[in-house]
């Protein structure tokens, strides 16, 4: 994989950017860059626990220390029940209330001893999850990148951005909000029903009746519980997105006086949303009924045997009561483990999906690019073939060599294949057929990180990072020095940097100081100026700029290409006439080749697409 303007992230975590070039390329030229859709691959259960367990194997002192809290907390809880049914068997006919004061400094020191392990067990837990979730959000960014467009284009880039956002997301929540309560609710049930069983052998065995109970509540609950919950998910969403779109459309809808068609919209949304939280409320009550049914029909059965004991001078009254308060407490968690099954089951498919990204498999690339004053070499395009999917080759046949130093220019209508021809030469796309190779080296065979020190790619379609100006141009060297940083931005004429806010420290991005188009791209070509590599790309790198800054953009781009092999997509014919070399494409073939003069003597393509854009 090149270094393209999506991909040169090196030390940079925006999320929000998993913009693949493929996707440019369909914008930018059509059938050039027709991939095919698809989601990327899910892990299988012992997949994700394979990347999963090393990770937290590396601490597994807070994982021992969690459920040493856990542990530690649920015994604590045991004490109240046991201190009441003492007292219920002590207290009756004696009027020594020492027991009583005993009692209560027993469960007060016990309270403080459980809250205390709650607290350190989420902090724990914290320190445990939080650097897990953060490692693996790291995983699914380095593979995705060393991925690159060639495996990426199949995919909807929406997929890989909630698998590396809102699925951390998902699996962060839970590890600090949903498996604390999950890991104490099940210490409390363990604990509480050895208690339980302690206390007397046959109470125990009727408290085991609450299992079978529990279990047809939860056969009931799961297999409903998915559709209802994404159901109302999809409400809320489809909700959102109506509002939004009234908020954003409210001068065209007034414009037209359709203001009241949408609110009808807005309103039969909301109207969906609102009904389908009343199922769920509905829904999430008839489940804890059933759970309260088996509450309350084990706790009748556990009094009644447990006065026939008691009657037959089996076990004393504080023993029952003991049971009782045993089994009452495990109400609240097994209701907890029953609520948070749905939350669990989210988290688990978050984890399952960045796991699918952790385990694709990446070629092993082992060739090297060696720099001779010269660069690495001419970059040579050997009968490229390439077809996305079944539809029509967006390229055949092409041949092209392109000799250290030389800038060749490529034009041609919408669909001609130029996009792809660039991402062919920047190893971002396999070809179906050829070879692209660069010093003699095939472009598959070289590992990413060192082909994108040799090659760099620009697109139409640019980022900047949510941080400040010297921090983006840094992207592909965040070692460089400012003074380096300031030389690349003089060297594209970026010389508004210091009229910013704060100048070169300025914040830009997302929630930053906003940039137009033509300084968002001089900063991106600043940043191939910085990189310094043997061979750039720019796939209309300038189309975005308007009339006023396309001049500019231009120059911008020259200075940037001055002593490096360049190909250049161009947008405008303009920008062609002063390369070194044109090639003209037309259905995926190069059909003319040759200088600005020498095309337009030929009187062909170009010297008809020259025409139209300058005039006769």
């Amino acid at each position: 994989m090149s270094t393209t303007e999506t991909g040169t992230t090196r030390g940079m975590t925006n999320t929000t950017t998993a913009t693949a070039t493929a996707t440019t390329a369909t914008a930018a030229d059509g059938p050039d860059a027709a991939g095919s859709s698809g989601a990327l691959p899910l892990a299988t259960g012992r997949e994700s626990l394979a990347v999963l367990w090393p990770l937290l194997r590396q601490r597994r002192g807070y994982l021992t220390l969690v459920c040493l809290a856990g542990l530690i907390g649920s015994v604590a809880g045991l004490v109240a029940p046991w201190v009441i049914g003492r007292l219920v068997d002590d207290l009756p006919g004696s009027e020594d209330y020492t027991a009583v004061w005993i009692g209560a400094g027993a469960i007060a020191v016990a309270g403080v001893v459980g809250a205390g392990c709650t607290w350190a067990g989420q902090a724990w837990l914290a320190r445990l999850t939080e650097p897990t979730v953060a490692r693996l959000r790291e995983m699914v960014m380095d593979r995705s990148l060393r991925l690159g467009a060639a495996q990426m284009e199949t995919t909807e880039t929406g997929d890989l951005v909630s698998r590396v956002a809102e699925d951390a997301r998902e699996i962060s929540q839970a590890a600090t909000a949903v498996i604390p309560l999950v890991v104490q609710s099940a210490f409390t049930v363990i604990v509480s029903g050895v208690g339980l069983a302690t206390v007397d052998w046959r109470l125990g065995l009727v408290g085991l009746l609450a299992l079978p109970m529990y279990w047809t509540t939860l056969r009931w609950y799961l297999p409903r519980s998915g559709p209802v919950y994404a159901a109302e998910r999809a409400a809320f969403g489809t909700r959102a997105s109506r509002l939004l779109g009234g908020i954003s459309g409210s001068r065209t809808l007034h414009a037209y006086d359709a203001q009241d068609s949408e609110l009808e919209r807005i309103t039969a949304s909301s109207a969906r949303a609102r009904d389908l939280s009343i199922q769920v409320f509905h829904f999430v009550t008839r489940a804890f009924s059933r759970n309260n049914r088996a509450e309350v029909t084990v706790l009748g059965l556990l009094l009644v045997v447990g006065f026939f004991l008691v009657d037959s001078g089996a076990i004393t009254a504080g023993a029952v009561t003991t049971a009782a308060l045993l089994f009452h407490r495990l109400f609240n968690p097994i209701g907890a483990l029953v609520g948070m099954v749905d939350q669990v089951h989210s988290a688990g498919a978050s984890l399952v999906r960045m796991v699918g990204v952790i385990t694709m498999p990446v070629p092993e690339r082992t060739a090297a690019l060696h720099s001779t004053a010269a660069g690495a070499g001419p970059l040579e395009l050997t009968g490229i073939t390439h077809t996305y999917g079944e539809g029509a080759p967006a390229l055949i046949d092409v041949d092209l060599t392109l000799a250290p130093g030389e800038v060749v220019a490529v034009v041609g209508s919408t669909g001609a294949g130029k996009s792809t021809l660039a991402l062919v030469a920047a190893g971002s796309v396999v070809p179906t057929r050829g070879s692209a190779r660069l010093g003699g080296v095939p472009l598959t065979d070289v590992d990413p990180v060192e082909l994108r020190q040799h090659v760099t790619m620009v697109s139409q379609e640019v980022h900047t990072f949510a941080t400040t100006v010297v921090e983006n141009v840094r992207a592909p060297r965040p070692e460089a020095g400012l003074a380096e940083v300031r030389a690349a931005l003089r060297t594209v004429g970026a010389d508004w940097v210091d009229a910013l806010p704060d100048g070169i420290d300025t914040l830009i991005g997302e929630g930053g100081h906003a940039l137009d188009p033509m300084q968002s791209q001089m900063i991106a070509l600043a940043r191939v100026e910085l990189a310094d590599p043997d061979v750039v790309i720019l796939d209309e790198a300038t189309a975005e700029a308007g009339s006023a800054g396309a001049r500019r953009l231009d120059a911008a781009a020259a200075a940037v290409l001055r002593d490096r092999a360049g190909l250049v997509v161009a947008h405008r014919l303009s920008q062609a006439e002063a390369a070194d070399r044109i090639l003209v494409m037309d259905h995926g073939r190069i059909v003319e080749s040759g200088t600005h003069d020498e095309l337009l003597r030929a009187d062909g393509r170009y010297a008809e697409l020259s025409r139209a854009w300058f005039g006769a």
